[in-house]
This record gives structure tokens, C-alpha cells and sequence, in this order.
């Protein structure tokens, strides 16, 4: 059936609003162009999304012509503020940005102490935060936490070894921001930023494998992020592989891949090899390490293993392999993206050494490579969700939650690609 007079405008009005983000400000004249409608429709939804407050003519286009030139039209960036939050077992990093994803503000700080009043701590961080950006209230806030998220409710699950004060800090940030927040495991973050502007941009299929204080990874099939029926697809920290002492449990992954490639177990790794670094501040102890070894760093001692820099990074390379193979023997991604600190520090150098054992371990054709983006890559994926939840509300003719600003999730795609003509 076709599109109702007042559908067809809000179909129209959300799709040069998407426009104007991806391409940035536009002139009436590219408006028309990228959307196919008539210079009428496109006049009339410039001069509604003028009256909405979310488009104001943000300058002229350059073009030499007879006459004035071309006004650009843009959105109205503070029109809303975001928050992302990277929450770690003892501390918080927070940025806020506008409703463009431009950011105004971050900061970092420790949570330790008292787990009663952790939380307060974390908010007050964001509220300072906001505060020094210029934001007198904030719309939407992403946050990227370890551990289960419920599919079903979007809260962090009980049980899974986090500090008492996380699942406070989800209903205190609700309580003072009287924000939307949504709540995210901060590997599936990861790999929403990778995608978006890492190093799978050009994927719709592929899993990043998450190296840094443990392991995890996130799994993305045809664009849309896969999170399992209890939220705990690509809890690989479990999965039993040869080469450690036991098997992991219901309560601990000890036994399980992260003993292989868990930041201590790197660690320990790297100092039978004779490597050593000094750690880097808010980065695993392994990060340094191996950035030390793709660099060549000599051994240190005369009872380090031989081979030094370079049979570590073998050594690493294998042991990351066997639970990569595991990963695409089931799922068969095509590409593996080895991401975080850990990932990010290794390179193309650790990337290849990987993708030359699991060539040897599975016919199934895989590209590995580096993860552009390392630890920074919650906090982007934290704001593009932030990002995308304000805007899927205020581009949208409805609301798409309720009065009482309680969670809904509907963007379980990871990728957003966007429309290129209007409705007439």
C-alpha cells in the first residue's frame, strides 16, 4: 500500500536527517540529488526539520554561481548529549559527545574502595564530565561492562565474577542522569567500532577476538551482532583447548583458553623468552610486552628460552591459533580480528604469525588481522550506541521507548547502512 501522506514526510524527513550525518551539512540542491525527491519536498522537510530545531543552516556552499550561494543546511549537534562508558573491574572511562558523535569531553578515574559507594563515584564522574562539555542533561548513555548482558532485559547478569558495585552503577546512572542507558558486554562494543571505522569496515561477516586483561570475542554474522540465547556467545574464556592444565568450570574459566591467552598467561609466556617492558598505565601487562617483542627487543637473562623476541611471538601466535580454529570451524567467518590491547600491540606482524597456524589447522579459508583500534575501541562502540539510540529516537516521528525511559532494545544490527532514496 502506499505510504501515507504524513508517513511519506517522515520517512523523507529521517532519511535526509541520516543523510546530513553521514555526508555532513548539505545544500537543498545535494538534498535532492541524494534522496531523488522534487525540489517542493525537499523544500518543505528543510523548513520542517528548521522548525524541529534539529537543522539550521550552518553556512553557504562555495560553489561560484550567478547570484547568493547555496545555503548548507546541518543538524543542530547540541541539540543532545551522549555519554559512553568503558567500566572495568576498578575503573571508569567516560567521554560526552554531541548528537553527532563529535566529543566534548572525557575522562578516566580509578573505583576502588567501598563497593557501596563505587557507584556514586562512577556517576559523579559523568556528571562532572557532562558538566565541563556544556551538557545540562544527557539523552542517552552506552556503557561497555565484562561480563553477560541478558538478551532479554539488557542488565548485566548476576554471577559472573563482577564487582558488586557494576550492577549498581547501571540503576544509579538511571536513577540521577534520567537518561536512556544501554547496557553492552564491552567485546561486542569492540566489535561495533571495528567495523564502523576498524578494521573490518568492509566485513559483514566476521569475529573479533578480544586480547587484552582476558579473552572473549564477538561474533557478527551478515551484519548483525550475534549474542547468544543467555548473552554468552563468545565467552571463549571457557572453551577448553589443549595446552593447559585442566578443564574450566561453571565458576571459573581457569583451565580453559584464557589460560592460554589470557593477559597473565602472556605474561608468564614472555618471561620464559627473556622479553620484558615496563607496563603501560590503563593497558594489560601483556600490551607492552608483546609491543616490546614485535620490536625486537633482545632477551633478558641467561635462562630465557631460545629464540627470543621472535619464538615468543611463535609461541603466542600458536596459542592464540588453537582457539581461533576452534571459533572458525564452527563459524566460519572468513575473518578474524584480533582486537584489544594485546591485539593492537601484536599488529600485522602477530596478526599474520596467527593467520599462518590456523592455515595449517583448518581448510577453511580465514583472514586475520590487527584490530585498529585496542582498548579504545569499547568507549567508540559505547558512543555509537549511545549515538544510535538518541538518534533512532529523535529522527523518528514515534518514540521507541516507553514514558518511563526503561530500556528497549531494538539495534541488534551492528552495521546501519543507510537509504539513498525518498518516499514520493
Amino acid at each position: 500500500m502506499p505510504a501515507s501522506p504524513s508517513t511519506a514526510r517522515a520517512i523523507n524527513d529521517r532519511l535526509a536527517l541520516s543523510l546530513l550525518q553521514s555526508e555532513g551539512p548539505l545544500t537543498a540542491g545535494q538534498l535532492k540529488q541524494l534522496t531523488g525527491l522534487s525540489r517542493p519536498s525537499v523544500a518543505d522537510l528543510v523548513e520542517r526539520l528548521q522548525h524541529s530545531g534539529l537543522v539550521t543552516v550552518v553556512g553557504e556552499s562555495g560553489a561560484q554561481r550567478r547570484g547568493p550561494n547555496a545555503r548548507l543546511y546541518g543538524i543542530v549537534a547540541d541539540y543532545a548529549h551522549l555519554a559512553a562508558l568503558d567500566v572495568r573491574k576498578q575503573s571508569v572511562s567516560v567521554l560526552v559527545s554531541d548528537l553527532v558523535g563529535q566529543v566534548v569531553a572525557q575522562a578516566s578515574a580509578p573505583v576502588t574502595g567501598d563497593p557501596r559507594t563505587a557507584a556514586a563515584r562512577a556517576v559523579a564522574l559523568v556528571e562532572r564530565t557532562a558538566e565541563q562539555a556544556g551538557a545540562t542533561a544527557l539523552h542517552s548513555v552506552g556503557v561497555g561492562a565484562p561480563g553477560l548482558v541478558d538478551p532479554s532485559t539488557g542488565e548485566l547478569r548476576n554471577g559472573s565474577g563482577l564487582p558488586t558495585w557494576h550492577h549498581g552503577l547501571m540503576t544509579a546512572l538511571q536513577q540521577r542522569l534520567r537518561a536512556r542507558v544501554i547496557v553492552e558486554n564491552e567485546t561486542n562494543l569492540a566489535a561495533l567500532a571495528e567495523q564502523r571505522e576498524g578494521a573490518a569496515r568492509d566485513r559483514d561477516t566476521f569475529v573479533l577476538l578480544w586480547l587484552s586483561h582476558g579473552v572473549g570475542a564477538a561474533i557478527v554474522l551478515d551484519g548483525a551482532l550475534r549474542r547468544g540465547a543467555s548473552g554468552g556467545a563468545g565467552e571463549i574464556g571457557f572453551l577448553p583447548v589443549p595446552g593447559t592444565d585442566g578443564l574450566p568450570s561453571v565458576h571459573s574459566c581457569g583451565g580453559g583458553f584464557h589460560d592460554l591467552a589470557g593477559s597473565g598467561a602472556v605474561v608468564d609466556l614472555a618471561t620464559r623468552y627473556g622479553i620484558t617492558a615496563a607496563a603501560v598505565a590503563h593497558e594489560p601487562p601483556a600490551a607492552a610486552l608483546v609491543r616490546a617483542a614485535v620490536a625486537g627487543a633482545p632477551p633478558a637473562g641467561p635462562a630465557a628460552l631460545p629464540g627470543g623476541a621472535d619464538a615468543f611471538l611463535d609461541a603466542l601466535a600458536a596459542r592464540i591459533a588453537v582457539g581461533t580454529a576452534a571459533v572458525t570451524a564452527v563459524l566460519d567467518p572468513g575473518c578474524v580480528v584480533l582486537g584489544g590491547e594485546v591485539g593492537r600491540a601484536g599488529g600485522a606482524d602477530l596478526a599474520a604469525r596467527v593467520g599462518a597456524r590456523i592455515a595449517a589447522l583448518t581448510p577453511l579459508r580465514t583472514e586475520v588481522r590487527p584490530g585498529e583500534l585496542g582498548g579504545a575501541a569499547v568507549l567508540r562502540g559505547a558512543l555509537f550506541t549511545a549515538r544510535d539510540a538518541a538518534q533512532d529516537e529523535l529522527f523518528s516521528p514515534q518514540p521507541v521507548f516507553d514514558g518511563a525511559r526503561t530500556l528497549v532494545r531494538n539495534a541488534s544490527n551492528v552495521s546501519r547502512p543507510t537509504a539513498r532514496s525518498g518516499v514520493r
